[in-house]
């Protein structure tokens, strides 16, 4: 591990020491490029730099014990080897999950799509219910959200929606959210007061790069139409909205929310990109013979990942067997307790090889 640590550190310094050289610094893309690296190395160096730090002074107090006559200030040596010798094993384990290899897609955007699935308006009751989540816990770490597309339905809720989320590092907290979303509610159209049971999908995908996916526009159908609102009806005269057909794969994609036709062609490509990564993503795993880490990470789609119980204010995590008695706050977008657990459990069963 130190001789890794050790060429990681070498590297960070010859970083630095390029970012000093004129033509890294006339060239945005060769700066921008460094500097993301350095980024992407800092909290190692900085913790091995501390950790090298603790394990001279452990030195240095062993040394002073062995040969100090003076009781009191052996005494006094010896807590304070005491709390080093923690620190180091604290120091040493956190190396370990920064050593473990990064997602290469965590620095990215999303594209979120949620759908109300099972119960009818209860379903996009629902689905609204999980935007306005997501949307919050956005707010929380000062990302940005643009939607893309929204089906709305008469009383509030949305048979689908779809939207960008942009920020630091927003694929590597939301990626642990696709899945099947489950709510245990009494509905207010409800009037003898039994709990229904209705469910949600979403889907979290990398906003792919360029050199990601190399989209030939010549398989790609455009269609324009008008935008709808709530229960279909035209909300606007000129053909704004826009549908865009990936030929080869039949997958559909229409962005109606932007401010022209340009913008929502231009998001719709932007989504269309996505999920064709995503589809070569899954590809990919499967092919390598590896689990898409159904039991956390970018689950299986059909598969049932958390329920939220209104009469018990509780969200469970099946995968994990996490429960946090904190509804209301977890709709209200305070969703870390829940994610910081998921990233948890993903580093713990990646130090375990799994």
């Amino acid at each position: 591990m130190l001789d890794r640590l050790d060429i990681i550190e070498s590297r960070y310094q010859k970083l630095h020491e390029m970012l000093q050289e004129p033509e890294n610094i006339n060239d945005i893309k060769k700066y921008t490029n460094i500097m993301k690296e350095l980024r992407g190395l800092e909290e190692v160096v900085l913790t091995y730099r501390e950790y090298k730090k603790v394990l001279e002074t452990i030195k240095d107090l062993k040394e002073l014990i062995s040969e100090e006559k003076d009781q009191e200030l052996k005494e006094l040596a010896d807590a304070e080897l005491k709390e080093n010798l923690e620190k180091e094993e604290k120091l040493e384990e956190k190396l370990k999950i920064l050593l473990i290899p990064k997602d290469e897609n965590d620095e990215k955007n999303v594209i979120v799509q949620i759908r109300g699935a099972a119960g009818g308006e209860e379903a996009n009751l629902f689905a609204a219910d999980l935007y306005r989540m997501y949307t919050k816990y956005a707010e929380s770490k000062n990302w940005r959200v643009e939607v893309t597309n929204a089906d709305e339905t008469g009383i509030g809720g949305f048979s689908a929606i779809d939207f960008i989320i942009s920020g630091d590092s927003v694929y590597s907290y939301l990626k642990y959210e696709s899945g099947a979303h489950r709510v245990q509610r009494v509905p207010a159209t409800e009037s003898g007061g039994r709990i229904h049971t209705s469910t949600a999908t979403v889907l979290v995908m990398p906003e792919a790069d360029e050199i990601d996916v190399e989209l030939d526009l010549s398989d790609v159908r455009v269609d324009t139409f008008c935008s709808s609102g709530p229960g279909g009806q035209s909300v606007n005269t000129t053909k704004s909205a826009v549908r865009v057909t990936h030929i080869p794969t039949g997958i559909v994609v229409s962005c109606q929310d932007g401010k022209s036709q340009h913008e929502n062609k231009a998001n719709a490509l932007k989504v269309l990109k996505a999920r064709l990564y995503d589809k070569l993503l899954q590809e990919r795993k499967e092919q390598e013979g590896k689990e898409r880490l159904s039991k956390i990470g970018h689950g299986n789609r059909s598969e049932k990942i958390r329920t939220y119980n209104f009469p018990q204010n509780r969200v469970t995590d099946h995968r994990i067997g996490f429960t946090i008695q904190q509804l209301d706050r977890v709709l209200e977008g305070k969703l870390d307790p829940i994610i910081e657990a998921l990233i948890q459990e993903d580093q713990k069963q990646k130090l375990q090889g799994k």
